[in-house]
């Protein structure tokens, strides 16, 4: 299917008017070859072990992404962004079916106290399954990489961005990631899942070898081995949201709690942004809510931190958005992290 962005007229487009539903995330004007900034649809939640419908997340968001004004008090440039959507491959819906059903039965035994080595068979299949996935991302980014564009995920369950951060990495050989998340994301093949949404940390870090620092924010459900792991190793910087909120309630400002978390990451940042590292209030419908969290004023504002330091955001994902069972409160939210996300991205790209 084509994005019919391509037939729009560029003189009629208004910015302050009502979105255009033109097959581009909030309606923007842009083609593929004029784009700076491509999204990339991943709809899969094959290993979520929770709640479903992240898959969903990305369809939902492009919807609601046309209820959001196209302008901003910090970067009034908005509607100038030149972002253009890869619309969904539907390859990955059909793969995540398949996938998904056979995870389900995994975790249905795990969860009736079977031996583990009886499920290896469909483990072994969800993991292929995965590995096309990661494949698809991977080509993917480096197709418009290599295009000098920049690109960004919107998930799907956040095992998705593998792929782009791989490709990245390589370029920007040291990149820094700031995942704001409410799990580490730190386990080892998960449930016997390779690529499950709990071991993408994980995962980066032993597949990204080029990776500088992984700095979290806003982590407050780990096991035990994920603790140790993170506060024992060198390339993570944690800042659980018990350090935060310890802080804050200390009397420290969240303006220079924001400074500290970015004067740990390098001069190239990739953002991976779960949206469970908001107060689930923002969430309900994520796969695994947890108690706790931030704002989306604070998330926010760390984001423009960033973009103004001086470093330069390189590509960033935004996943477990899941459309809630009322109203569309969650694709709401999430529809404008990824505008913001957009925003800073742009704004640290031209200072650089």
């Amino acid at each position: 299917m084509k994005n019919n962005i391509e037939n729009l007229e560029k003189t009629s487009f208004d910015p302050d008017a009502p979105g255009v539903a033109n097959g581009n995330f909030f309606g923007l004007p842009c083609g593929e070859q004029e784009a700076d900034t491509v999204i990339v649809q991943v709809p899969w939640d094959a290993t979520v072990s929770y709640g479903k419908g992240t898959a969903d997340g990305p369809r939902a968001m492009l919807d609601a992404s046309l209820q959001v004004d196209l302008f901003d008090e910090r970067f009034p440039l908005a509607a100038d962004m030149k972002v253009w959507t890869l619309p969904e491959e539907q390859r990955l819906r059909e793969l995540n079916a398949y996938a998904g059903e056979r995870a389900g039965r995994v975790i249905a035994a795990l969860e009736a106290g079977e031996d583990p080595a009886l499920q290896e068979g469909l483990c072994a299949e969800v993991n292929l399954a995965s590995e096309e996935l990661n494949a698809y991302v991977e080509a993917v980014s480096e197709k418009y990489l290599s295009e000098s564009k920049s690109v960004v995920l919107a998930g799907g369950e956040h095992s998705v961005p593998l792929g782009l951060i791989k490709a990245l990495s390589r370029r920007y050989p040291g990149m820094g990631i700031l995942h704001v998340d409410a799990h580490s994301d730190t386990r080892k093949a998960y449930e016997g899942f390779r690529y499950s949404h709990a071991s993408i940390m994980y995962n980066a870090m032993t597949e990204c070898t080029a990776l500088g620092r992984i700095t979290q924010v806003g982590i407050r459900d780990f096991c035990s081995s994920e603790y140790g792991l993170v506060t024992s190793s060198d390339l993570f910087v944690p800042f659980t949201d018990f350090r935060i909120k310890e802080g804050l309630y200390d009397g420290r400002t969240w303006k220079s709690i924001c400074q500290e978390i970015v004067s740990t990451l390098p001069e190239n940042v990739y953002v991976s942004f779960d949206i469970d590292g908001l107060s689930p209030e923002y969430c309900p419908g994520t796969g695994t809510p947890v108690p706790g969290g931030l704002t989306f004023s604070q998330v926010d504002y760390l984001l423009y931190i960033l973009a103004c330091s001086g470093k330069r955001i390189v590509g960033a994902d935004l996943c477990e958005v899941a459309p809630g069972n009322v109203g569309e409160w969650d694709a709401n939210t999430g529809s404008r992290v990824l505008f913001k996300l957009l925003l800073c991205m742009e704004y640290s790209r031209k200072k650089k």
